[in-house]
């Protein structure tokens, strides 16, 4: 009993003030206090794959879960990006972009965040979780989303996107990168006129963001993967009976392809984009995912799937 009251009086108030604090940074912009960052660090560039003096065959932007505190690659996001690219070079991969920060603002780079990545690293994970809650939240989502979708738009005319080329942008994203995929892509259309499609796996997002603006969306998923199935229960706009939310509205439309990654968990040895656990054809969980992605990338919606019902 008094650990329990040790930890509820630790966390308590570390949880009352991440609820603030991921709320500042969506506050500010839309405020017009902060401007978000446009400009990378020296060493990270806009794009890799395809050169940008010719037309690549799609743009694909990673959107990493909440691992995501820098614009360099996390350890398992750089993973898949590289497994993406060496199997696709025809493609313009974009990592950089920072689901988690409305300001384009790196935590790891934040000095007070730095300090405590050193003392407490959990609370960097905390911050990501947060963020994904301000992105859901009905108050803030607008804000977020056109936030995230003008950042995602900076970074790919940085990398050599030109409005109304109508070449694909894809949007790749793994877990709480989901919930900001599928909201960026009102801005998106806005700032591009780009076709757009959104592949996720292990996605972790409320349901609520409008799909109107993309071709289609393809679910990666795993009947292992409990982060995801908590989604599916956690908001209401993913049930059964919200028949008139976002996500169901495009599930009556067959704009959702759900795809079967079994046996894969959301994170672990036995993830999605591991690279040790092997499948019976002989490949990893990574390869599968990265084949997997390829193809759905080249085949614009040509790949077959299961069209499954994901909800509760």
């Amino acid at each position: 009993m008094n650990d329990f009251l040790l930890w509820a009086g630790v966390l308590g108030p570390v949880l009352l003030a991440e609820g603030l604090l991921a709320r500042y940074e969506v506050m500010a912009y839309g405020a017009g206090w902060r401007r978000p960052a446009t400009e990378l660090p020296e060493g990270v560039p806009y794009a890799r794959g395809a050169a940008p003096d010719a037309p690549p065959e799609a743009y694909l932007v990673y959107l990493d879960g909440i691992g995501k505190r820098r614009f360099g690659d996390s350890r398992d996001g750089g993973q898949l990006v590289r497994a993406v690219l060496a199997g696709a070079p025809e493609l313009r991969v974009l990592g950089q972009v920072l689901p988690y920060s409305p300001l384009a603002d790196p935590l790891a780079d934040r000095p007070v965040w730095a300090w405590l990545r050193r003392r407490a690293g959990l609370l960097l994970f905390l911050h990501n979780v947060m963020q994904i809650f301000v992105a859901a939240d009905r108050r803030y989502r607008p804000l977020y989303n056109r936030a995230v979708g003008s950042q995602i738009a900076n970074q790919l005319q940085l990398a050599g996107y030109r409005p109304g080329s109508g070449i694909p942008v894809v949007l790749l994203s793994y877990s709480g990168g989901a919930q900001t995929a599928t909201g960026a892509a009102e801005a998106l259309h806005t700032r591009l006129g780009c076709p757009l499609e959104v592949i996720m796996f292990g996605a972790f997002h409320s349901g609520a963001n409008d799909l109107a603006r993309v071709e289609h969306v393809h679910l990666l998923t795993s009947a292992s993967d409990r982060v995801e199935r908590v989604g599916t229960w956690i908001f209401p706009q993913r049930w059964r009976l919200s028949r008139r939310s976002a996500w169901n509205r495009a599930l009556r439309a067959g704009k959702i392809t759900v795809h079967r990654l079994d046996p894969a968990t959301h994170v672990g040895p036995r993830s999605y984009i591991s690279p040790s656990t092997r499948l019976p054809d002989g490949r990893s969980h990574l390869d599968r995912t990265a084949d997997t992605v390829i193809a759905l990338v080249r085949a614009r919606r040509g790949v077959a799937g299961v069209t499954e019902d994901p909800r509760p």
